[in-house]
């Protein structure tokens, strides 16, 4: 494995740093900082606006094909514009589930005609996209989702209930896995739908978070409508499509969150020099460790990426690796914040960034994946061991 930057990259790095220096300085300076974890809720007709900022400038959908929107660029330059934007302190991107998730989706599994109808859109930062998977009983078990839907003509009919769906509330579409096959069980019969959220048979519902924040949501649907062409890969395949969106996940996209956590770490550094911690040996052991686990997790990430499949062992190990690195980070801020992390500087008593970080990062052993879960992924399909005993049928 080896990515390296040529002198041609590094002007492309100055390009997209300067270019972002530039677009947050003004009306969008507001937005340094706001909408990551914990706070994805924060300024969202802003961060709209800066969706079609960014589509304006050519910086949406940079891995993309051109012919569908993209800058269609190499490893190492999406690698270098997931850094900048990190570096730069630019907002949390409501296009998201959209660019790095759907889009390629599409783009792999869709139609012509949805291909033409839906990647522009997003390419343009004019439709938000968000994620129909969870399910009260169809969490890290995705295969037993129950939420079903049937063929009413030209249109799909869609009930049941979605649970843990980031930004549902301010959505325009919903890429939702459903069973379209009523006598189906695990994961035959399901089928990948597009669904539009502003419609009379949805009821979003807003899941407050220790944070105070609410950017997940349940989902109802009943009587819910798509049009019979909405959906990707065919009726039945929803398995094979939904798996091929899981791996995008995984994509180099996880080389910005790391840019993230690299400026979390450098501000429970600054932290710790301002009130002495840095002194305690134990603290700066810790601070030495976190700083070594995520070089771990770049290396690792790099390794992934320049293999051919996305599923390959040495990327089973990323979700588990940087969930409870991340969750060690935020106990760390905490220790290095000590009584000040405690308490709120005032009404109306919004959190500081590192109290969000300790609060958010709770649940990253959990959402996408459970650490247990994650676990028995790597130990049956990376490593080959016998299945974990399933209970009778």
């Amino acid at each position: 494995m080896h990515i390296g930057f040529s002198q041609e990259d590094e002007q492309f790095r100055r390009e997209i740093a300067e270019w972002l220096a530039d677009a947050l300085s003004g009306e969008f300076a507001v937005l340094r900082g706001r909408g990551g974890s914990g706070d994805e809720g924060a300024l969202i007709d802003e961060r709209r606006a800066w969706e079609r900022k960014l589509a304006s400038g050519g910086w949406t959908c940079v891995g993309w094909p051109e012919e569908w929107g993209g800058r269609g660029l190499s490893l190492a330059r999406q690698l270098i514009f997931h850094e900048e934007y990190a570096r730069a302190g630019a907002p949390g991107r409501l296009g998201h589930m959209g660019e790095t998730l759907l889009g390629p989706t599409l783009i792999a599994f869709g139609s012509e005609a949805q291909k033409r109808r839906f990647l522009p859109a997003i390419a343009d930062g004019e439709e938000i996209w968000c994620q129909g998977y969870s399910e009260p009983d169809a969490g890290s078990d995705l295969a037993n989702v129950q939420t079903r839907a049937r063929l009413d003509g030209d249109h799909w009919v869609i009930d049941g209930q979605k649970v843990w769906t980031s930004w549902a509330a301010w959505a325009d579409w919903c890429f939702v896995l459903c069973r379209t096959d009523p006598a189906s069980r695990r994961h035959r019969g399901l089928s990948y739908l597009l669904v539009p959220m502003d419609q009379p048979g949805i009821q979003v519902r807003p899941i407050r978070q220790i944070t105070g924040d609410a950017e997940f949501f349940e989902v109802f649907y009943d009587g819910a409508r798509s049009a019979a062409e909405n959906v990707v890969g065919g009726p039945g395949e929803g398995w094979k499509v939904a798996m091929g969106t899981l791996a995008f996940e995984r994509g180099v996209s996880t080389l910005g969150q790391q840019m993230l956590f690299r400026n979390e770490l450098a501000s429970i550094i600054e932290v710790a020099r301002r009130n002495g911690r840095a002194r305690d040996p134990l603290i700066r052991q810790r601070i030495a460790e976190a700083w070594t686990g995520l070089e771990i997790q770049r290396a690792n990430a790099l390794r992934t990426l320049s293999q051919r499949s996305e599923i390959a062992p040495a990327g089973m190990i990323t979700k588990i690796y940087w969930a409870s690195w991340h969750r060690r980070l935020g106990e760390l801020a905490m220790d290095v914040l000590g009584a000040e992390g405690e308490i709120a500087a005032g009404e109306p008593y919004q959190l500081t960034p590192l109290q969000r970080l300790y609060l958010f990062s709770r649940s990253d052993t959990i959402y996408g994946g459970s650490n247990e879960i994650q676990r028995n992924l790597i130990a049956e399909r990376a490593l080959g061991l016998p299945r974990e005993p399933r209970p009778p049928a």
